[in-house]
């Protein structure tokens, strides 16, 4: 069984209250009393000075410039949310790398998404046939893992379904993939870098977020809080870090247990879980940086647009940050332990790095939260610093917390 990391940050509220967040100092505010007069509050910085300067140093630019690509990112996405409420259909949409939002649209619609500041693209296939060709390829992949072929996914800006290959010998069931997947023409892209992947767990004693089973200890990083509409609090983790459903710990301190996983080694799966966080704990509503700054609050849940700026908090390679490049995406993980390969839908790819242990920990862009860390290329090495270049999966948050009928806590 693949497990992964725990978060670093816990603060005892009542017995402990679990923050997705750095180990290091706690920074409480200072309250000034008795003030003979009243000075004016200073102004809250729009986004967290500590995902400003790793922005800034992952895309090799000054705080300025990564807090004015924040800014514009954020404008055009309500732009594009605008477009919406106003009917337009779109089929897809996606940040350049210089921060322009390209949306798939018809040609008669090409006008008001220009009017509205943005890109317009008329697609050759745009991203709901592309979900069909993807959708096929999953259903090809559930009969038999293809070992070999790492992950497929829809690629908006090449308006293609993008196949990446492992190299080296390629499996029976891998070859039958990818004669099913040429069969679609150049709807269909297949590049031959890709490396093995592992959903990234460690196996060690003593981390953040543990949990024994009869194949050792194992350690995640904790994700997100939730609650459902009787008030009970959860959770939401990668299902792989809860998919024994067995009890979590803190330190030597229970926190909660695992109650439900979409993941399954060897089967058809969704990295998804939730654990039930006992009633004199909870998870705090912020994303630590581990020691690079002040954590990010966290205030809502809407979905990123491929391209956009994201940052993600895991025990093993801490405060990392990238952008997010394809939701969709499906993947073949080996298991390192001579288990049989899993198939895993659904999940989102970034440019973020992490390695084995940061399984489970979080994402977020802005102030909006993403999804909780998966797997990666096994082997990966992040230097721990923040303009760490790699890659990863992680599992969109939005989409766990409406399967499980629950409701992020925002802070």
């Amino acid at each position: 069984m693949c497990h992964a990391h725990a978060e670093r940050i816990v603060v005892r509220v009542s017995r402990i209250s679990l923050v997705a967040t750095a180990i290091g100092t706690l920074l409480t505010a200072a309250v000034a009393t008795g003030a003979a007069e009243a000075t004016p509050a200073p102004t809250a910085p729009r986004y967290a000075p500590a995902m400003v300067a790793a922005l800034a140093r992952s895309l090799g630019v000054s705080e300025d410039a990564a807090v004015a690509r924040l800014d514009h990112q954020a404008a055009q996405q309500n732009e594009l949310t605008a477009l919406g409420r106003a009917g337009v259909a779109t089929d897809g949409a996606w940040f350049t790398p210089d921060g322009t939002l390209t949306v798939n649209v018809s040609s008669a619609a090409a006008a008001k998404v220009r009017d509205h500041g943005l890109a317009a693209r008329v697609p050759q296939r745009g991203e709901r046939a592309l979900d069909r060709i993807k959708a096929s390829l999953d259903a090809r992949a559930l009969r038999e893992a293809p070992d070999g072929v790492t992950s497929w996914s829809v690629d908006l800006p090449s308006d293609t379904v993008t196949v990446h290959v492992a190299p080296g010998r390629t499996s029976a069931a891998a070859k039958s993939f990818l004669a099913d997947a040429a069969s679609h023409g150049s709807a269909v892209r297949i590049l031959h870098d890709g490396q093995r992947l592992v959903p990234q767990a460690t196996v060690y004693p003593g981390s953040r977020m543990t949990w024994t089973n009869s194949g050792g200890s194992w350690v995640c990083s904790v994700g997100y809080g939730a609650h459902d509409s009787s008030g009970r609090q959860y959770l939401v983790s990668a299902g792989h870090c809860v998919a024994d459903l067995t009890d979590l710990y803190y330190g030597t301190a229970h926190f909660a247990k695992g109650v439900q996983s979409r993941y399954a080694l060897g089967q058809r799966s969704v990295d998804m879980g939730i654990a039930q966080v006992d009633s004199d704990d909870s998870i705090a509503t912020q994303v630590g940086t581990w020691g690079t700054g002040a954590s990010v609050a966290v205030k809502g849940s809407r979905r990123a647009a491929p391209g956009a700026a994201l940052c993600k908090s895991g025990q093993t390679t801490g405060w990392t940050c990238g952008a997010v490049r394809s939701y969709n995406v499906s993947v073949t993980y080996i298991d390192e332990h001579g288990g049989p390969d899993t198939v895993v839908t659904g999940l989102a790819s970034s440019s973020v790095c992490t390695q084995g242990g940061d399984s489970g920990g979080a994402y977020i862009s802005g102030n909006q939260a993403q999804g909780m860390t998966s797997g990666g290329p096994k082997g990966q090495q992040c230097s721990g610093g923040t303009n760490s270049s790699g890659s990863s999966y992680f599992q969109p948050l939005d989409d766990a917390l409406s399967y499980y009928g629950l409701t992020l806590n925002t802070n």
